[in-house]
């Protein structure tokens, strides 16, 4: 008879540390799930837009688990009657329940989040954030500005194609070069209407920093003197100490990044998908951004992977500059949103 109060502890230690055990486990399978299913849901939706399909963004907006755990026990006996001596019935029953009960919610970006996220311009704010972060000024502009000071980027999609300015190009490899001899930056500056952005240049202390910031000075018409320049939204500026960018929309920059998307030639002799209008020159001044490979079957091991009609496609896990380019356009789109509260998933998990 010593089962039953055995029996009892497990059931009592076990309720007692159902919760904490679960908090490792959930929070990083929850996270990988979340992460995996974002960058799927994205390269799927480059890929709509490249067929000229109506891309769907789905939020996760809160994941809600519920775990519980019960158990009954049920004792009985029965002694013999008389004339039966030294018999006696009794029994011992037990029963356990374990409910694991996940409630995931999904919200659809419709109406106005919509517009304000894929349709509204990126603040320059949010160019300059990534800038300080360590991006590839080059890069980062190559994304997200459709002209600087008049001087247009490249643009592909279908019947809006637009060939990019050399000066712009040019423009791209100055402010690289720049940045990375730490001869110019970005700078906050808090005015009483709203935060104002500032390029400055640093003294010409030395050629590798002279030489690329006297470039950008004339591809921009910039003062040569001014140390600071106001960064304002616009497509010319209206004084030489001003650099007017044209930001794009999250929706501008998807339809130009899945421009460069690889499909199979099948599809584009029928015509159900547009071949970009690019020369060979403009290639060369604007090469593709990253690759997305396709075929019957994905690696193992590739970065991201989704099936689209009759291929999968997938971005290769040692191509460290389509990675790193497609995780921008995700941050991007994380940008566009820091206008409200945070809308990132919440986890829940109570435990009964």
């Amino acid at each position: 008879m010593h089962v039953l109060p055995c029996l009892a502890l497990v059931l009592l230690t076990a309720c007692a540390r159902i919760g904490p055990p679960t908090i490792p486990r959930d929070r990083f399978d929850y996270v990988t799930a979340i992460s995996d299913s974002w960058k799927r849901q994205m390269l799927l939706d480059l890929l709509k837009i490249r067929y000229t399909d109506a891309p769907v963004f789905m939020d996760i907006a809160a994941v809600i688990n519920s775990y519980s755990l019960e158990g009954d026990i049920t004792l009985g006996g029965q002694y013999a009657p008389v004339g039966r001596e030294g018999e006696t019935f009794a029994g011992l029953s037990g029963t356990a329940r374990y409910a694991d009960r996940p409630t995931i919610s999904y919200q659809p970006l419709t109406g106005d989040r919509f517009a304000r996220s894929l349709m509204a311009p990126l603040p320059p704010t949010g160019i300059l954030y990534m800038l300080q972060a360590g991006y590839p000024a080059d890069i980062v502009l190559r994304l997200a500005a459709n002209a600087i000071n008049g001087l247009e980027n490249s643009y592909g999609g279908p019947g809006i194609s637009r060939a990019g300015d050399p000066k712009f190009r040019e423009l791209l490899t100055a402010l690289r070069q720049s940045q990375d001899a730490g001869g110019s930056g970005m700078r906050v500056v808090v005015t009483k209407d709203q935060p104002a952005v500032m390029m400055f240049f640093r003294p010409l202390t030395n050629e590798a920093v002279a030489t690329p910031n006297r470039r950008i000075r004339e591809l921009l018409g910039l003062d040569a003197t001014a140390q600071e320049i106001a960064v304002v939204y616009g497509a010319y500026q209206s004084h030489d100490r001003e650099i007017a960018v044209l930001t794009r929309s999250i929706l501008q920059v998807l339809v130009d990044f899945a421009s460069y998307i690889d499909v199979p030639e099948s599809d584009v002799a029928e015509g159900r998908v547009y071949r970009p209008l690019r020369s060979s020159e403009q290639l060369a001044l604007f090469p593709p951004l990253f690759k997305v490979q396709n075929g019957l079957d994905a690696p193992p091991d590739a970065y991201v992977s989704v099936r689209y009609r009759n291929a999968r496609y997938w971005i290769d896990d040692r191509d460290q500059q389509s990675k790193s380019l497609f995780n921008s356009i995700l941050l991007l789109f994380s940008l566009t949103e820091t206008a409200q509260a945070s809308t990132a998933p919440v986890v829940t998990i109570p435990v009964k």
